[in-house]
């Protein structure tokens, strides 16, 4: 049993949940709590971590999935200096990252009819970037595209807001959107930009063939370079003095607009 904070593996976890350059180096990430542990592919995960006050129960309940995994037990006040989280759950895992191509994305909206791409541009709240990973794999999206600047996909905090949905949803970084963006289009994908200044709202298009829905930072929006790469702008309807929504609303409004059409074979 793990009993000090100075050991190397509690050192490890520790480096994972607070920097995005130790992720990279080691290509994993911290996936903590129960229903994470469920959802990440056995196959990924490369040891798994007990609160000691927890260890009996969980193997009560999950002896089968530990059977067969790199198990270690952690001194209560140890583990809860290891969690990123206030209430911790008493297991965490280190799982190794995914790594999707363009070609994969490409893949998957080919093997799901009319492709549905999601298009992000400098997202830094780690909440809009996982409740956008959910929402998107609710919505049935085929792939998610995102610029370097976003925030790091397997940020603590995203993590826990995907719910499970960053195991399932493929996603890319690009450090050329707008030539991501132009390479959509040449394919036949339509690109359409959530932006104040749309000359339509948003449930004026139809989303049934293939296309992508583009949006910006929280603060900013979208650049002027990359709004312009867009086949259309459009525009949300808000009442009130409201001026924009929320990343993640207004990309779940559009997601599932998209998917209405599609269910109802109308626009």
């Amino acid at each position: 049993m793990i009993t000090s904070s100075g050991n190397a593996c509690v050192k490890e976890v520790m480096q994972l949940n607070q920097k995005a350059r130790a992720r990279s180096e080691r290509g994993l990430f911290v996936a903590e709590g129960v229903r994470m542990f469920e959802e990440v592919p056995a196959d990924r995960i490369e040891r798994v971590y007990l609160a000691k006050r927890a260890e009996r129960e969980l193997y009560e309940a999950y002896g089968a999935r530990l059977a067969g995994l790199s198990v270690e037990t952690v001194a209560d006040d140890v583990f809860d200096r290891m969690c990123d989280t206030k209430t911790p759950q008493g297991i965490l895992c280190l799982v190794r990252q995914f790594a999707y191509s363009a070609e994969d994305l490409s893949g998957a909206a080919k093997s799901g009819g009319a492709p549905l791409f999601l298009l992000l541009e400098n997202l830094q709240d780690p909440g809009n970037l996982g409740t956008i990973f959910r929402t998107g794999e609710a919505a049935g999206v085929s792939g998610i595209l995102m610029s370097r600047e976003c925030v790091d996909v397997y940020n603590p905090k995203v993590i826990r807001a995907t719910m499970g949905s960053v195991c399932r949803v493929p996603f890319l970084y690009t450090d050329d959107l707008c030539g991501a963006i132009r390479a959509l289009r040449e394919g036949g994908v339509s690109v359409y930009a959530a932006h104040l200044d749309g000359t339509a709202y948003y449930d004026a298009f139809d989303y049934r063939a293939g296309c992508a829905f583009l949006i910006g930072n929280e603060g900013n929006g979208l650049r002027g370079e990359t709004a312009a790469c867009a086949d259309s702008l459009m525009k949300i309807p808000m009442a009130g003095r409201v001026e924009s929504l929320n990343a993640a609303v207004a990309a779940s409004l559009l997601m599932y607009e998209a998917a209405r059409q599609r269910r109802n074979g109308r626009a």
